[in-house]
């Protein structure tokens, strides 16, 4: 045998992190002695008092001594217990210092063959001190530095379950006394397993509802609360709360249910137990229950709502001020398609399995929340970064991959999610807020993916930026800082001698500059400030034409934009249809357009606004049309009057075969829907002549005219751009 282990190979290190492993304590101190190559280990217990024990014994070829014997020289000799106590490394060889010729020490180890003892450092766990001992009949054994680190966990391994004995047994001593306690409790008091099943429950409990031992605890009350009750008691058992309650109709019988408040603790042990006490409603709590629930939990999803979401939040600041907290801020993309082209049903079916999906997917102990429409909340406490990063991927990943099927369609399904670390001194808004700006980086990425909020990030600087200017906005409104321009829309296949043009807005800074609306329209629709601004420019065009009522009623066509968060506006929508109304000789001139992405992700809101519209004489305009992944699908649901076909099948169509593809497939649908078609970014003549000869109606780029501010528009004329073009090649 060798006299020792010279060195820590990589085979060691790996056939040590196995016998780390190693359920039971004999055999690791079995395979550590051979590992050691040892003749011997031993495992000793110090209780606070200083009481040795030894634990375990592990002999290779030395004659074991009873352990009776060695726990009472242990415990006997006072120059074994100095050593014991010594907080550090001890390899002792037996000399002439001790033990004593003749000793009882002396005997006992003379009859195990016991030449050298090395003693560890004694580690304190949480109740008790334990001792790792390597015992040997070769003096000239020794032990590495470098063993130990390795060798502390292998003490730290083996004392955890000693400890777990330990209580364990401890809280079995306590079981019958508590037991005793519960049935004495004048109200329904009932102890839930880990498993949520019903281990022991008082007299009071069999008279309030139907129990039995090992039912499962959602058989208690009707299968519409189930996920109330579940979730209710998952905020405990996660240690998210001390305590939580809810209030639930049990069953009592056939058709027979009566009102309980269920109050869910955790018991003093780790064996997962909790017990729940049942106090009776009375008739005014139960007449208020319905609003009680509304205030905790989400009636769809059976999540928590945003009300319970944001005090959960309050608690764990502070609870858990001092761990690493994150928020997770999730909205599902596109949801409005799913509800248009499915119905709400399966919208609602959607929210439903999203949920379930998510509660799936987190961490035991995260809360998931629905905060709003298509919006859920993740509370993830004591994750570090890495962590919470993972788990953000996972969810995106796993929800892409899931598959939604509504009376045999499929809908794909995507989420945007932002992450951002919770501060000690955050509250909800503050931490929701940084999320859901990032979660809003995603959006304008593409959607389906995950980003973690960090102060300096460009994209974070950009949004901050938006929200700048939406105060610049906030101000503009107020003040009347912006101002209309137009361009026209010149025919290139149509004898419309009437003006087309298009109303664009910018906005004045303080230093009498002008925005472009690439700038401040983008922060307009993030920050909600959309259907305000539309307002303002369609209020202000009306009174330029009632101002100018001649060339209004000379033009051909004045068209307006509409943001998509305007058609989503009731109040807006409400006073656009009163406004038009009011103006009977200026409507028959308006044509609005909205963008395809719009139409198709708000098809109701869309077919409103014609609906609105079309009895008043206005035109509609299809803008960005083939920049969506289904546009001529969507055609048929739209009675449009015109489609701009996107600048980026024109800006490039001289030299590229696909884009001329595409523009002459619009114009042939173009003739047989019967709407005519607008050719966007015509930056020269090439290019008008071009699209003409594909059978484009009108063309508009500042290869035929740059915008002007309104205020200098003075002829209802068109530009008669069209005859200076020569023909087609």
């Amino acid at each position: 045998m060798s006299n020792s282990v010279s060195k820590i190979s990589d085979n060691w290190l790996h056939e040590f992190i196995e016998l780390l492993q190693q359920s039971d304590n004999a055999t690791l101190l079995h395979r550590l002695s051979a590992l050691l190559k040892c003749d011997g280990l031993f495992f000793m217990r110090i209780k606070p008092d200083g009481h040795i024990t030894f634990c375990e014994y592990q002999q290779q070829d030395l004659t074991v001594p009873p352990t009776n014997e060695l726990s009472r020289m242990a415990a006997a000799s006072r120059y074994f217990t100095q050593l014991i106590n010594q907080d550090r490394l001890q390899q002792l060889r037996i000399d002439e210092r001790w033990p004593e010729a003749n000793s009882q020490e002396a005997r006992l180890l003379q009859s195990a063959s016991i030449e050298q003892l090395t003693l560890l450092p004694r580690q304190r766990l949480a109740m008790h001190d334990y001792l790792l001992g390597i015992a040997n009949g070769d003096r000239q054994w020794h032990c590495p530095a470098e063993l130990l680190q390795l060798l502390s966990l292998a003490v730290q391994q083996l004392g955890l379950r000693f400890e777990s004995e330990f209580l364990l047994n401890e809280l079995q001593a306590n079981h019958q006394s508590s037991t005793e306690i519960l049935y004495r409790l004048p109200m329904a008091a009932v102890l839930i397993d880990k498993h949520n099943q019903i281990s022991v429950f008082n007299h009071a409990a069999q008279h309030g509802f139907l129990v039995s031992e090992q039912q499962a605890v959602q058989e208690l009350v009707r299968e519409a609360e189930r996920g109330i009750l579940l979730d209710t008691i998952q905020l405990v058992r996660d240690r998210i709360l001390g305590q939580a309650w809810c209030e639930l109709p049990t069953v009592a019988g056939a058709d027979k249910y009566n009102w309980f408040k269920l109050n869910f603790s955790r018991m003093p042990s780790n064996d997962g137990m909790l017990l729940m006490i049942a106090e009776q409603c009375s008739s005014n709590e139960v007449d208020g229950h319905g609003q009680q629930l509304q205030a905790n939990f989400d009636a769809l999803t059976g999540l928590p709502n945003r009300t319970y979401f944001e005090s959960i939040f309050s608690s764990g600041q502070q609870s858990q001020a001092n761990e690493l907290n994150f928020i997770g801020f999730i909205n599902l993309d596109q949801f409005q398609i799913v509800n248009n082209i499915s119905g709400h049903k399966a919208g609602d079916q959607l929210l439903i399995e999203v949920a379930q999906r998510l509660k799936k997917l987190v961490r035991k102990g995260d809360v998931v929340a629905r905060l709003g429409s298509d919006e859920y909340g993740i509370l993830m406490h004591g994750i570090s970064q890495n962590t919470a990063q993972q788990v953000a991927g996972r969810i995106c990943q796993a929800l892409a991959g899931h598959e939604f099927i509504w009376q045999g369609r499929t809908h794909a399904v995507t989420v945007s999610m932002g992450l951002a670390a919770i501060n000690p001194d955050d509250d909800i808004t503050q931490v929701l807020g940084r999320a859901d700006a990032a979660c809003r980086v995603v959006k304008e990425g593409g959607r389906n993916g995950w980003h973690f909020y960090r102060l300096g990030d460009p994209l974070m600087d950009r949004i901050h930026t938006d929200m700048s200017a939406s105060v610049d906005i906030v101000g503009a409104l107020a003040l009347n800082h912006f101002t209309l321009f137009y361009q026209p829309i010149e025919p290139v296949n149509t004898s419309d001698a009437g003006l087309h043009v298009e109303v664009l807005l910018r906005m004045i800074n303080e230093d009498g500059e002008l925005v472009a609306p690439g700038i401040f329209l983008p922060a307009a629709e993030r920050f909600n400030l959309a259907a305000k601004v539309d307002r303002w420019v369609i209020e202000h065009v009306l009174r330029w034409g009632n101002a100018h009522l001649e060339t209004w009623q000379s033009m051909s066509m004045v068209a307006i934009n509409l943001s998509a968060l305007s058609l989503d506006d009731d109040e807006f929508m409400e006073w656009l249809e009163m406004r038009l109304l009011s103006e009977p000789e200026l409507v028959a001139k308006l044509c609005f357009e909205i963008t395809e992405t719009a139409a198709v992700s708000q098809l109701d809101n869309a077919t409103r606004l014609i609906d609105i519209i079309h009895p008043m004489g206005c035109s509609l305009a299809l803008d960005d049309f083939g920049s969506g992944f289904s546009s001529f699908a969507y055609l048929k649901l739209l009675d449009v009057d015109f489609v701009k076909i996107d600048g980026q099948f024109i800006s490039q169509i001289c030299s590229t075969p696909a884009d001329q593809a595409i523009v002459k497939a619009i114009c042939e649908l173009a003739k047989d829907m019967h709407f005519q078609t607008v050719a966007e970014f015509v930056e020269s003549e090439d290019i008008g002549k071009l699209v003409r000869s594909f059978g484009v109606d009108f063309a508009q780029g500042y290869g035929i005219a740059k915008p002007q501010p309104l205020t200098q528009l003075t002829c209802a004329d068109n530009l008669q751009w069209a005859a200076t073009l020569s023909p087609s090649a």
